[in-house]
């Protein structure tokens, strides 16, 4: 027993050796942390780096400094959390934001770059002391910033806010920069900055950005396609872009983190973000990998140092003031020219004014040089400190202003509401053969709605019902699991009936859905399967808005939408429905949608756009008919998804030629994903609906034929004349 307890307090003994212990108690680190700390109200980014402090070979020494060291486990772990923020900050930029707000990017990046480094030289030069050298690369690490402070952000779902592109687009140019001066400074130094230098780092750049924007998307989107189904090997060939990315960027000559910022930006397009592969990119980094580089931060704090001197402090307190003064100046400017407010203007403040890793890769690459003394170095390690901690204390309360702010006016980020308003239905009896018909669903669907997709498993009223029934519970459980896996939820409904489309109706009714979905495939015949019958006899007995899908693709693979819309479709009951939809499928997609069909419809489709505040790119082609689209579609492709808004009989967009139109329309473009929309038809006035025995079908069967029959007659006449 004697024995065991000193093998037990060798184990214990500081700092920790076993790699097993040491994980498992960086990882109690990582979960009660924030809890504690939450108590306090203090953040968790903060509590994490003071974690680090404690524990980090300067503190109790739990952590020994080899751990740190480029070859020890806690640094391999803290640069892929490092990695792991500049990539997902690239990953969930709003391009078509980004793109649309790129001037004030540019401005802000200009500004945060430039206003640090001409006020921070004389203050180096003069007031510390500095030679010309030292003063240049001090002043240029007050230009730099880490997105410490972005998982907050994205906590709060502000990630896509127009400020927040602005300060993460300024982010990547001022710190992109830096390092190109860090590199030029480092050269000079070692004497050789000559022009074989500069060939050097221009051609590299050059390679390195025709590799990542180049060739990586068109590996990255054969890999998706062809293993559609290994959602495994989908993560691990993200992380293998990641740090490929990292490994190129350094071999140009520049930093890591820019390399996994531009991998974020070459996958932004092809990983939509209700996707399930996002779900597992969003949590194993919060989770796991950035909570170490925060840990790490604070392990490279040497308190005892600071306090060793009123030199070191008087510089800390220098530095720290002014890199304080020069981000909160360069956002106050930026506030100025774009007339932002002040919580906006706080927000980038607090994005921009964290220092962090770019700042440690410029300090100790020129201590290691020479170029700076131990006491700039001791400086910025305090200095690192503060500003993550403003950075944090900022950010969470500018960002929840901010939210309050857009919330209550109506902008970009609306109230989180719960709503039941939005019911999607899918019908399947399985997985297998169905899971890009879930995937899309899952994209065409609002995630703030209250139970928003059901999925119901219609089986033929006999004998075997009740064996199928049990029978079908499986497929029912592997359906649940690949929802689970986006962390969606999902009502699940098996049912019988004489008639399989009257039992997709009822639940239909029963579940107040808006939209019902099917697998429409034409090689499968998979609608015959699940319905029992044809599309007919499902739209005369269910009214809801219905999507009979034919897809094949993997969503990456889609290059457009060509939306085809007859006229007056606008003027449907359940047009704003179907619309948000399509939106949604664009913006999840990063695709463009080109409408084919009447302006009044294309002005229609862009104020519900607005409305529920869905910004996708939208171009335009106007149509007299709708047979005038195989004239006007003259750069369509296999990529292009198709979706095609029908009618049903006796609606106000429903024309006599729509079903020869479909008859076309499949023929023209027969390897095209396509989808066939009706809209509902539900009588939302109930005032006639006793007088069932009525009927216009006759009618408006004697209307259709008049109409075939004048068509007729006028081609006659057009051939003649």
């Amino acid at each position: 027993m004697e024995s065991f307890f000193q093998h037990l307090l060798k184990e214990f003994h500081f700092p920790l050796k076993n790699p097993v212990l040491i994980f498992s108690t960086i990882l109690f680190i990582i979960l009660l942390s924030p809890i504690v700390l939450r108590r306090l109200k203090i953040p968790a980014i903060i509590g994490l780096i003071i974690s680090g402090v404690i524990i980090g070979p300067h503190g109790i020494g739990l952590i020994g400094p080899k751990l740190l060291e480029s070859d020890g486990s806690v640094k391999l772990f803290a640069t892929i959390g490092l990695l792991y923020i500049m990539f997902m900050a690239g990953l969930e930029l709003d391009m078509s934001q980004f793109k649309k707000y790129r001037v004030k990017s540019f401005t802000f990046g200009f500004l945060t770059f430039i206003i640090p480094i001409a006020l921070g030289y004389p203050i180096c030069r003069y007031m510390l002391n500095l030679d010309a050298t030292a003063s240049i690369l001090t002043a240029s690490m007050f230009a730099t910033h880490t997105l410490v402070a972005y998982p907050i952000i994205g906590r709060l779902g502000l990630s896509k806010n127009t400020v927040v592109a602005t300060a993460v687009g300024g982010t990547i140019l001022t710190d992109t920069a830096v390092l190109i001066i860090l590199a030029i400074i480092i050269s000079s130094k070692t004497g050789s900055l000559d022009y074989t230098f500069w060939i050097r780092l221009i051609s590299s750049m050059v390679i390195f950005s025709f590799i990542m924007f180049y060739i990586i998307p068109k590996i990255a989107r054969w890999f998706f396609s062809k293993l559609d189904s290994e959602k495994t090997a989908h993560y691990i060939f993200v992380l293998s872009v990641v740090f490929f990315a990292a490994f190129l960027a350094e071999v140009a000559g520049i930093e890591h983190i820019i390399g996994a910022f531009v991998a974020g930006l070459v996958l932004n397009k092809l990983i939509p973000h209700s996707s399930a592969l996002m779900n597992r990119i969003d949590f194993i980094g919060n989770a796991l990998f950035i909570p170490f580089f925060l840990i790490s931060v604070g392990m490279v704090v040497n308190y005892k140092l600071i306090l060793s001197g009123p030199n070191t402090i008087i510089v800390a307190i220098i530095l720290t003031t002014f890199a304080l003064f020069s981000k909160w100046l360069a956002a106050l400017v930026t506030q100025i020219i774009f007339k932002m407010t002040n919580v906006e203007r706080q927000v980038i403040f607090g994005l921009s004014t964290a220092h962090a890793a770019a700042t440690l890769a410029i300090i100790i690459r020129g201590y290691e040089t020479g170029i700076l003394s131990s006491q700039i170095v001791n400086g910025t390690i305090l200095l690192i400190l503060v500003t993550c901690m403003v950075a944090s204390f900022v950010s969470e309360n500018a960002g929840k202003k901010l939210l309050i702010q857009l919330a209550e006016s109506g902008g970009e980020i609306e109230k989180k509401r719960v709503s039941r308003n939005q019911h999607l239905l899918i019908a399947i009896n399985e997985l297998n053969e169905n899971e890009l018909l879930i995937d899309f669903s899952v994209l065409i669907t609002d995630k703030r709605v209250l139970n928003p997709i059901s999925v119901v498993s219609v089986l033929p009223n006999n004998k075997e019902a009740e064996q199928r029934i049990r029978t079908s519970r499986k497929e029912m459980d592997e359906i649940v699991k690949h929802f689970s896996s986006g962390e969606f939820p999902v009502n699940v409904v098996a049912t019988i009936d004489h008639n399989l489309s009257s039992g997709i109706a009822r639940v239909s009714k029963e579940l107040f859905t808006d939209i019902v979905v099917l697998n429409d495939n034409k090689n499968m015949n998979l609608l015959k399967r699940i319905v029992g019958d044809d599309r007919e006899h499902l739209l005369d007995v269910c009214e809801k808005t219905i999507f009979f899908c034919q897809l094949e693709r993997a969503f990456v693979s889609y290059d457009r939408i060509v939306l085809i819309c007859p006229p007056y479709a606008e003027l449907e009951s359940s047009f704003s429905s179907w619309c948000e939809r399509i939106l949604r499928l664009a913006k999840e997609l990063n695709i463009t949608i080109e409408i084919y069909g009447t302006p009044e419809m294309h002005d229609a489709f862009v104020r519900v756009s607005k409305q529920v505040k869905i910004f996708a790119e939208i171009s335009f082609v106007p149509l007299v008919e709708t047979e005038d689209f195989f004239l006007v579609n003259n750069k369509g492709s296999e990529e292009d998804l198709v979706i095609f808004v029908s009618a049903r009989s006796g609606s106000v967009s429903y024309y006599s030629g729509v079903d020869s139109f479909l008859a076309k329309l499949e023929k023209a473009m027969p390897t095209n994903d396509q989808i066939l929309i009706y809209p509902s038809q539900e009588i939302e006035d109930n005032l006639f609906i006793g007088y069932d025995d009525i009927s216009t079908t006759p009618i408006l069967k004697g209307v259709e034929t008049i109409q075939k029959i004048g068509k007729e007659v006028g081609s006659i006449f057009k051939k003649g004349n």
